[in-house]
Protein backbone atom coordinates (compact mmCIF):
# COMPACT_ATOMS: atom_id res chain seq x y z
CA UNK A 1 0.00 0.00 0.00
CA UNK A 2 2.31 2.63 0.98
CA UNK A 3 4.22 1.98 -2.57
CA UNK A 4 1.30 2.51 -4.38
CA UNK A 5 0.88 5.79 -2.27
CA UNK A 6 4.83 6.75 -3.01
CA UNK A 7 4.40 6.19 -6.58
CA UNK A 8 1.30 8.68 -6.76
CA UNK A 9 3.28 11.20 -5.12
CA UNK A 10 5.01 14.83 -7.12
CA UNK A 11 6.68 17.62 -5.88
CA UNK A 12 7.15 20.38 -8.68
CA UNK A 13 9.08 23.06 -8.37
CA UNK A 14 7.26 26.12 -9.52
CA UNK A 15 10.22 29.32 -8.85
CA UNK A 16 13.46 29.33 -6.87
CA UNK A 17 12.35 27.91 -3.14
CA UNK A 18 8.68 27.56 -4.08
CA UNK A 19 7.38 23.38 -4.83
CA UNK A 20 3.96 22.24 -5.54
CA UNK A 21 3.22 19.51 -3.77
CA UNK A 22 0.09 17.03 -4.89
CA UNK A 23 -1.88 15.03 -2.71
CA UNK A 24 -3.70 12.06 -3.81
CA UNK A 25 -7.25 12.05 -2.96
CA UNK A 26 -9.83 9.67 -3.46
CA UNK A 27 -7.64 8.18 -6.49
CA UNK A 28 -6.61 11.42 -7.74
CA UNK A 29 -3.63 13.64 -8.79
CA UNK A 30 -4.00 17.55 -9.06
CA UNK A 31 -7.19 18.10 -6.91
CA UNK A 32 -5.73 18.87 -3.20
CA UNK A 33 -2.62 21.04 -3.37
CA UNK A 34 0.24 21.89 -0.67
CA UNK A 35 3.08 24.34 -1.06
CA UNK A 36 6.39 24.08 0.30
CA UNK A 37 8.73 27.03 1.17
CA UNK A 38 12.70 26.90 1.29
CA UNK A 39 15.35 29.26 2.41
CA UNK A 40 17.40 31.10 4.60
CA UNK A 41 17.48 27.66 6.81
CA UNK A 42 13.57 26.67 6.78
CA UNK A 43 11.34 24.71 5.26
CA UNK A 44 7.57 25.73 5.56
CA UNK A 45 4.27 24.08 4.43
CA UNK A 46 1.21 25.80 3.57
CA UNK A 47 -1.83 23.82 4.05
CA UNK A 48 -0.46 20.05 4.56
CA UNK A 49 -3.69 18.70 4.06
CA UNK A 50 -5.65 15.68 5.60
CA UNK A 51 -4.43 12.82 7.55
CA UNK A 52 -4.81 10.28 5.03
CA UNK A 53 -2.01 11.67 2.83
CA UNK A 54 0.76 11.93 5.39
CA UNK A 55 2.47 9.13 3.81
CA UNK A 56 2.31 11.22 0.67
CA UNK A 57 2.84 14.10 1.52
CA UNK A 58 6.29 12.77 3.51
CA UNK A 59 7.38 11.60 0.26
CA UNK A 60 6.88 14.43 -1.70
CA UNK A 61 8.99 16.46 0.99
CA UNK A 62 11.45 13.97 0.73
CA UNK A 63 11.04 14.25 -3.21
CA UNK A 64 11.35 17.76 -2.99
CA UNK A 65 14.64 17.12 -1.56
CA UNK A 66 14.20 17.80 2.36
CA UNK A 67 13.55 15.84 5.13
CA UNK A 68 10.43 15.70 7.44
CA UNK A 69 12.66 17.00 10.32
CA UNK A 70 13.70 19.77 8.11
CA UNK A 71 10.08 21.27 8.13
CA UNK A 72 9.58 24.34 10.47
CA UNK A 73 6.60 26.06 9.45
CA UNK A 74 2.99 24.31 9.46
CA UNK A 75 0.67 27.79 8.03
CA UNK A 76 -2.85 27.56 7.45
CA UNK A 77 -4.81 29.46 4.82
CA UNK A 78 -7.82 28.05 6.89
CA UNK A 79 -8.68 25.04 9.16
CA UNK A 80 -10.50 22.35 6.72
CA UNK A 81 -10.29 19.37 6.48
CA UNK A 82 -8.58 18.98 2.82
CA UNK A 83 -6.47 21.37 4.05
CA UNK A 84 -5.25 21.32 7.47
CA UNK A 85 -6.90 18.16 9.01
CA UNK A 86 -3.39 16.56 8.99
CA UNK A 87 -1.78 19.47 11.61
CA UNK A 88 -1.62 17.48 14.95
CA UNK A 89 -0.49 14.18 13.72
CA UNK A 90 1.96 15.81 11.08
CA UNK A 91 3.60 17.23 14.22
CA UNK A 92 5.16 13.89 15.29
CA UNK A 93 6.81 13.29 11.90
CA UNK A 94 8.04 17.11 11.77
CA UNK A 95 9.60 17.59 15.33
CA UNK A 96 10.62 21.10 14.45
CA UNK A 97 7.48 22.56 13.40
CA UNK A 98 5.54 25.45 14.88
CA UNK A 99 1.92 26.11 13.52
CA UNK A 100 0.42 29.26 12.21
CA UNK A 101 -3.40 29.97 11.79
CA UNK A 102 -6.09 32.49 12.00
CA UNK A 103 -7.16 33.50 15.60
CA UNK A 104 -10.74 32.31 14.77
CA UNK A 105 -9.83 28.28 13.97
CA UNK A 106 -6.84 28.39 16.77
CA UNK A 107 -9.12 27.02 19.53
CA UNK A 108 -10.62 24.49 16.80
CA UNK A 109 -6.90 22.97 16.02
CA UNK A 110 -6.64 23.03 20.25
CA UNK A 111 -10.01 21.07 20.50
CA UNK A 112 -10.94 19.70 16.84
CA UNK A 113 -13.74 17.64 19.06
CA UNK A 114 -16.73 20.48 17.59
CA UNK A 115 -15.23 20.02 13.94
CA UNK A 116 -15.23 15.75 14.00
CA UNK A 117 -19.04 16.30 15.36
CA UNK A 118 -19.67 18.64 12.89
CA UNK A 119 -17.63 16.92 10.17
CA UNK A 120 -18.91 13.41 11.05
CA UNK A 121 -22.94 14.60 10.66
CA UNK A 122 -21.79 15.06 7.01
CA UNK A 123 -19.64 12.24 5.85
CA UNK A 124 -20.70 9.20 8.44
CA UNK A 125 -19.20 6.34 8.32
CA UNK A 126 -17.04 7.94 5.09
CA UNK A 127 -15.15 9.59 7.63
CA UNK A 128 -12.18 8.03 8.33
CA UNK A 129 -11.75 7.10 4.92
CA UNK A 130 -11.62 10.57 4.00
CA UNK A 131 -9.82 12.28 6.47
CA UNK A 132 -8.13 9.48 8.99
CA UNK A 133 -7.55 10.97 12.63
CA UNK A 134 -8.09 14.54 13.86
CA UNK A 135 -5.86 14.93 16.53
CA UNK A 136 -5.04 18.39 18.69
CA UNK A 137 -2.16 20.59 17.98
CA UNK A 138 -0.48 21.13 21.56
CA UNK A 139 -0.51 24.54 22.65
CA UNK A 140 3.26 25.04 22.85
CA UNK A 141 3.23 24.52 19.39
CA UNK A 142 0.37 26.82 18.14
CA UNK A 143 0.87 30.23 16.91
CA UNK A 144 -2.17 32.62 16.30
CA UNK A 145 -1.95 34.98 13.62
CA UNK A 146 -4.37 37.99 12.48
CA UNK A 147 -4.40 40.13 8.77
CA UNK A 148 -2.12 42.73 8.96
CA UNK A 149 0.60 40.00 10.49
CA UNK A 150 3.63 39.77 8.58
CA UNK A 151 5.27 36.56 8.38
CA UNK A 152 9.30 36.18 8.28
CA UNK A 153 9.40 32.59 7.37
CA UNK A 154 11.44 30.72 5.03
CA UNK A 155 13.45 33.50 3.33
CA UNK A 156 10.12 34.86 2.73
CA UNK A 157 8.63 38.29 4.20
CA UNK A 158 4.76 37.10 3.71
CA UNK A 159 1.89 39.41 4.15
CA UNK A 160 -1.47 37.93 6.03
CA UNK A 161 -4.47 39.25 5.20
CA UNK A 162 -7.83 38.16 6.49
CA UNK A 163 -9.65 37.50 3.92
CA UNK A 164 -13.63 35.76 4.73
CA UNK A 165 -16.01 34.63 2.66
CA UNK A 166 -15.13 31.11 2.11
CA UNK A 167 -15.04 30.21 5.94
CA UNK A 168 -14.30 33.25 9.11
CA UNK A 169 -11.08 31.91 9.77
CA UNK A 170 -9.34 32.18 6.39
CA UNK A 171 -6.30 34.16 5.41
CA UNK A 172 -3.94 34.10 2.18
CA UNK A 173 0.00 34.34 2.34
CA UNK A 174 1.31 37.37 -0.06
CA UNK A 175 5.22 38.04 -1.00
CA UNK A 176 4.88 40.97 -2.40
CA UNK A 177 8.51 41.03 -3.62
CA UNK A 178 8.08 37.72 -5.54
CA UNK A 179 4.31 38.49 -6.67
CA UNK A 180 3.13 34.92 -5.25
CA UNK A 181 -0.27 34.64 -3.55
CA UNK A 182 -1.13 31.43 -1.50
CA UNK A 183 -4.92 31.66 -1.84
CA UNK A 184 -6.23 28.50 -0.46
CA UNK A 185 -10.11 28.96 -1.60
CA UNK A 186 -10.31 32.53 -1.09
CA UNK A 187 -9.87 32.04 -5.05
CA UNK A 188 -11.94 29.16 -6.05
CA UNK A 189 -11.22 25.94 -7.61
CA UNK A 190 -9.81 25.60 -10.90
CA UNK A 191 -8.01 22.23 -11.84
CA UNK A 192 -5.27 22.42 -14.57
CA UNK A 193 -5.93 22.41 -17.76
CA UNK A 194 -9.67 23.40 -17.79
CA UNK A 195 -10.37 27.06 -18.14
CA UNK A 196 -13.48 27.34 -15.53
CA UNK A 197 -13.50 28.78 -11.82
CA UNK A 198 -16.04 26.96 -9.21
CA UNK A 199 -16.83 28.72 -5.89
CA UNK A 200 -16.40 26.63 -3.15
CA UNK A 201 -19.50 27.44 -0.87
CA UNK A 202 -19.94 24.98 1.90
CA UNK A 203 -21.68 25.29 5.43
CA UNK A 204 -21.70 26.89 7.59
CA UNK A 205 -19.71 30.46 6.91
CA UNK A 206 -20.60 31.05 3.16
CA UNK A 207 -20.72 35.11 3.02
CA UNK A 208 -21.36 36.41 -0.35
CA UNK A 209 -20.69 40.25 0.67
CA UNK A 210 -17.29 39.16 2.40
CA UNK A 211 -16.17 36.89 -0.26
CA UNK A 212 -16.77 39.60 -2.68
CA UNK A 213 -14.88 42.34 -0.63
CA UNK A 214 -12.09 39.40 -0.10
CA UNK A 215 -12.35 39.13 -4.31
CA UNK A 216 -11.61 42.90 -4.42
CA UNK A 217 -8.78 42.65 -2.03
CA UNK A 218 -7.13 40.10 -4.01
CA UNK A 219 -7.14 41.94 -6.93
CA UNK A 220 -5.88 45.18 -5.68
CA UNK A 221 -2.93 43.57 -4.36
CA UNK A 222 -1.94 43.13 -7.96
CA UNK A 223 -0.19 39.83 -7.57
CA UNK A 224 1.55 37.65 -10.65
CA UNK A 225 0.27 34.38 -9.85
CA UNK A 226 -2.58 33.08 -7.09
CA UNK A 227 -1.58 29.72 -6.05
CA UNK A 228 -4.81 27.61 -5.66
CA UNK A 229 -4.86 24.45 -3.42
CA UNK A 230 -7.44 23.08 -5.99
CA UNK A 231 -5.42 23.50 -8.26
CA UNK A 232 -2.16 25.19 -8.64
CA UNK A 233 -0.89 28.36 -10.50
CA UNK A 234 -3.32 30.68 -12.51
CA UNK A 235 -1.44 33.59 -13.53
CA UNK A 236 -3.94 35.25 -15.75
CA UNK A 237 -5.66 36.89 -12.14
CA UNK A 238 -8.04 39.92 -13.04
CA UNK A 239 -10.27 37.49 -15.60
CA UNK A 240 -10.10 34.21 -12.82
CA UNK A 241 -11.44 36.65 -9.92
CA UNK A 242 -14.13 38.20 -12.09
CA UNK A 243 -14.72 34.77 -13.51
CA UNK A 244 -15.06 33.65 -9.91
CA UNK A 245 -17.28 36.37 -8.58
CA UNK A 246 -19.82 35.82 -11.52
CA UNK A 247 -20.39 32.76 -10.27
CA UNK A 248 -20.19 32.89 -7.26
CA UNK A 249 -23.14 35.64 -7.26
CA UNK A 250 -25.40 33.72 -10.20
CA UNK A 251 -25.16 30.44 -8.62
CA UNK A 252 -26.49 31.91 -5.53
CA UNK A 253 -29.08 33.74 -7.10
CA UNK A 254 -30.19 30.48 -8.98
CA UNK A 255 -30.54 28.74 -5.19
CA UNK A 256 -32.52 31.60 -3.99
CA UNK A 257 -34.73 31.07 -6.73
CA UNK A 258 -35.79 27.74 -5.98
CA UNK A 259 -36.03 28.32 -2.36
CA UNK A 260 -38.97 30.96 -3.16
CA UNK A 261 -40.54 28.41 -5.04
CA UNK A 262 -40.36 26.21 -2.10
CA UNK A 263 -38.54 23.57 -3.10
CA UNK A 264 -36.94 21.31 -0.72
CA UNK A 265 -33.21 20.34 -0.67
CA UNK A 266 -33.31 17.36 -2.85
CA UNK A 267 -34.96 19.01 -5.66
CA UNK A 268 -32.49 22.22 -5.33
CA UNK A 269 -29.82 20.57 -5.74
CA UNK A 270 -31.33 18.87 -8.63
CA UNK A 271 -32.34 21.62 -10.30
CA UNK A 272 -29.24 23.38 -9.74
CA UNK A 273 -26.90 20.58 -11.18
CA UNK A 274 -28.93 20.53 -14.61
CA UNK A 275 -28.57 24.30 -14.72
CA UNK A 276 -24.91 24.77 -14.03
CA UNK A 277 -23.40 21.10 -15.35
CA UNK A 278 -23.88 21.53 -19.07
CA UNK A 279 -21.36 24.54 -19.24
CA UNK A 280 -18.65 22.53 -17.22
CA UNK A 281 -19.83 19.78 -19.52
CA UNK A 282 -18.87 22.12 -22.97
CA UNK A 283 -15.52 23.28 -21.64
CA UNK A 284 -14.21 20.01 -19.90
CA UNK A 285 -14.81 18.04 -22.85
CA UNK A 286 -14.38 15.13 -20.45
CA UNK A 287 -16.35 13.31 -18.21
CA UNK A 288 -13.80 12.43 -16.06
CA UNK A 289 -12.90 15.59 -15.48
CA UNK A 290 -16.87 16.88 -14.02
CA UNK A 291 -16.24 13.96 -11.09
CA UNK A 292 -12.42 15.44 -10.18
CA UNK A 293 -14.80 19.02 -9.94
CA UNK A 294 -17.29 17.24 -7.39
CA UNK A 295 -14.10 15.86 -5.76
CA UNK A 296 -12.75 19.27 -5.45
CA UNK A 297 -15.74 20.32 -3.94
CA UNK A 298 -19.31 19.29 -4.19
CA UNK A 299 -22.85 19.89 -5.47
CA UNK A 300 -24.52 18.94 -2.67
CA UNK A 301 -22.35 20.79 0.00
CA UNK A 302 -22.21 24.09 -2.46
CA UNK A 303 -25.91 24.42 -2.45
CA UNK A 304 -26.33 23.71 1.53
CA UNK A 305 -23.92 26.55 1.81
CA UNK A 306 -26.03 28.37 -0.59
CA UNK A 307 -29.18 27.60 1.57
CA UNK A 308 -27.90 27.95 4.99
CA UNK A 309 -26.74 31.86 3.91
CA UNK A 310 -29.77 32.43 2.70
CA UNK A 311 -31.47 31.22 5.64
CA UNK A 312 -29.61 33.46 8.19
CA UNK A 313 -29.84 36.49 5.95
CA UNK A 314 -33.75 36.38 5.72
CA UNK A 315 -33.47 35.83 10.04
CA UNK A 316 -31.39 39.08 10.11
CA UNK A 317 -34.19 41.26 8.35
Amino acid sequence: MKGEVFSLTTATQLRTGTWQISLPFQGEQGIIGSYLLAGANEVALIDPGPSTTIEALLASIREAGFAPEDITHLVATHIHLDHFGAAGSLLRHLPRARVYVHSKGARHLLDPSKVVASATRIYGERMQQLWGEIEAVPQEKLQSIEGGDILNIAGRRLEVHYTPGHAVHHVIFFDVHSGELFAGDAAGVRLQGIDYVRPPTPPPDLDLEAWSETISKLKQLRPDVLYLAHFGPTTNVPQHLERLREKLYSWGELVLAQMRNGKDEAEIIESFIAQTQPELERIARDPHELARYEIATNYPMTVQGYMRYWKLKSQKR
